[in-house]
């Protein structure tokens, strides 16, 4: 990919979603091996504001892994920060306090040059039009269904939890999204059944058709798991938290329209409109309270949501 490509998806990422102020500061979080997209949106921040700082730190074991603590004061003393790593720290204490202390900020985990300039050439207003369209249907329902054609049926209780919106437009204090956005998504209290992923999970990347990953839940807890290598890794995890890395964490709704196919990284994929995603393990930082290392997410394709025994219309694409 070309500089001036990484270029206009930082200014993007910087002017429309951030809408980055002269006065106002920022810094920006990358690693060792997302140095080139850091250095993208360091260069398109520091024309805007000359309170722009980079830092960087080698790349975490785990997504959910907490930043070292200098990176993490820096976020909370920051107006904005914007976070291109390897491992996940969406749902991290670390950015957690900083948007409690004020900061806005998104993060962009996993990303890739090419994944970088797809997922910001985007109408980020239509984006966000779509997730209040989906909120509307789904905010206050006290279950949600989720079928597919692959087998899954799995029923969500949000029991009051707060509905959150992954729009990329993220211009008052505190406001938090991932880059590429697109999503509406809860933390539940309780859920049942089986989901079936199809699409898109952390280690395989995008499914080959027909390979399906499955996974049983019973009172908010995953009970079996069919892979061995995701198994793995909550078994991992579990000997730190116990019970608390088999959490049902997440239950989201892909928004975002530009997404016409699955390419094979969690952060673009399940943003795609018409595609549910499940998440396992941490869930503190989007209005759960389970604190875990892991936070795993599987995209799911052909969902039929239900909020309450009504179909949910979905925003979606021809894939």
């Amino acid at each position: 990919m070309s500089n001036d490509g990484l270029a206009a998806a930082a200014t993007t990422a910087v002017e429309q979603c951030m809408a980055l102020g002269e006065s106002e500061s920022c810094v920006v979080v990358t690693d060792d091996e997302r140095r080139p997209i850091g250095e993208a949106l360091y260069e398109a921040a520091s024309a805007v504001t000359g309170d722009t700082v980079i830092l960087q730190y080698p790349p975490g074991a785990q997504h959910g892994e907490e930043p070292p603590g200098p990176v993490a004061d820096a976020m909370a003393g920051a107006d904005v920060f914007l976070a291109p790593t390897t491992k996940s720290i969406s749902h991290t204490r670390a950015r957690g306090n900083a948007c409690e202390a004020g900061a806005r900020g998104a993060t962009l985990p996993g990303i890739t040059e090419d994944v970088f300039l797809t997922g910001l050439d985007a109408d980020y207003d239509a984006i966000a039009e779509h997730c209040r369209e989906v909120l509307a249907h789904i905010e206050g329902a006290e279950e949600i269904r989720v079928t597919t054609p692959a087998g899954t049926d799995v029923t969500f209780e949000p029991g009051g939890r707060e509905w959150n919106t992954d729009t990329g437009i993220v211009h008052q204090p505190g406001d938090f999204s991932n880059l590429p956005a697109g999503e509406v998504f809860v933390s539940p209290t309780n859920a049942n059944g089986t989901y079936v992923v199809d699409g898109t999970m952390r280690p395989h990347g995008r499914l080959d058709d027909g390979e399906e990953l499955r996974f049983e839940v019973e009172d908010g807890y995953v009970t079996e798991i069919s892979d061995d290598e995701i198994r793995a890794q909550v078994e991992t995890a579990a000997e730190e938290v116990g019970r608390d890395a088999y959490n049902l964490a997440e239950l989201g709704i892909g928004t975002n329209v530009g997404v016409t196919e699955l390419v094979g990284s969690v952060l673009l994929d399940e943003k795609a409109a018409g595609t549910v995603h499940v998440a396992i393990g941490d869930d503190a930082g989007i209005g759960g309270d389970t604190d875990a290392p892991l936070h795993l997410d599987g995209i799911i394709r052909e969902p039929t949501v239900y909020a309450d025994e009504e179909v949910v219309d979905l925003p979606n694409v021809e894939r």
